[in-house]
């Protein structure tokens, strides 16, 4: 089981965007994913599974974060052609999608104040059906379904780990 978890980015709405910003986020989310998955293909034992990690950001617009969702909408499009690329070797690649995980680096997205850092948790919390954030063990726990012999007929899906936010 490989698990591809490059992410990250910062926020600049259009018209301020560089080209250093994006080649900074493009090179760790989306080269970073591409070159780790291709380096770590000798090691993979035919019928392994390979997750990939995206972002709810594909789906749904996020103001001043859309390098980031450009890339994560890459890494999803990796998956749909690698099970092509390796259905000889009958590895499954599938991409689980988190939602707003309690992560330092999505409080940090905020500053360094905890007011704010929190008022960024409350507000992200509102806009999920679930009422509340994710936490890291949760994405885990779906990680490891799709890892897992119980996923074995499950290739190419996006799973949204995310409180149902994808839905509304």
């Amino acid at each position: 089981m490989l698990f591809a978890n490059a992410g990250g980015g910062s926020m600049l709405p259009l018209g301020e965007i560089t080209e250093a910003h994006y080649d900074d986020t493009f090179d760790r989310n989306v080269k970073g994913t591409l070159f780790t998955v291709q380096k770590a293909l000798p090691l993979l034992a035919k019928g392994a599974s390979v997750i990939l990690a995206g972002s709810t950001t594909t789906i749904e617009g996020t103001a001043a974060f859309s390098v980031y969702s450009a890339s994560k909408a890459a890494i999803r499009a990796f998956a749909r052609s690698w099970i092509l690329d390796l259905k000889d070797r009958q590895i499954r690649v599938n991409t689980i999608s988190p939602g707003a995980t309690r992560t330092p680096g999505l409080v940090e997205l905020a500053g360094p104040d905890t007011a704010q850092q929190q008022g960024l948790l409350d507000y992200l919390a509102s806009r999920i059906p679930m009422g509340r954030v994710g936490e890291p063990e949760e994405i885990a726990g779906a990680a490891l379904f799709l890892a897992s012999d119980d996923a074995s007929f499950v290739n190419g899906a996006e799973l949204f780990v995310d409180g149902g936010q994808a839905q509304v």
